[in-house]
């Protein structure tokens, strides 16, 4: 699936990640700035978290409860290697059924489950975001 969309749209392109999403794992993948936080704001939202929902590029992971779910976030940015993924427990998180949001997968590649769905997001020349949903 491929979407255009603005800042306006992004309640909507969550209502139909969340639609389309056979598996709770989403990796996230684009530039910085690209838009990958915000687009998860907009899912956790529509899922029904209250919380103040950041990126944790420093504590690697945020959880957030929603309506009867739980979601982690996790961000891969700064990690060296993914000696660091697994001292924070990652391998433990798949195997719960909750909703994983992953920020910069690519950084954790021998640690991506099977069951995850790949977004990719670019920025076009006129400032709108372009996502890849593989559905």
């Amino acid at each position: 699936m491929e979407v255009t969309y603005d800042l306006t749209g992004l309640h909507e392109i969550a209502k139909l990640i969340i639609a389309k999403a056979k598996y709770k794992t989403l990796l996230f993948n684009g530039e910085m700035g690209a838009g990958k936080t915000t687009l998860i704001k907009a899912i956790c939202e529509f899922l029904g978290v209250k919380d103040v929902v950041s990126s944790p590029t420093f504590a690697l992971v945020n959880e957030y409860e929603g309506d009867g779910n739980l979601i982690y976030h996790f961000d891969f940015y700064r990690i060296q290697d993914e000696e660091e993924a697994y001292a924070i427990g990652f391998e433990e998180y798949e195997y719960t059924g909750d909703y994983l949001f992953i920020e910069w997968s690519e950084n954790i590649p021998n640690l991506i489950p099977e069951e995850a769905h790949i977004i990719n997001i670019t920025i076009e020349e006129n400032g709108l975001r372009k996502l890849f949903f593989d559905v």
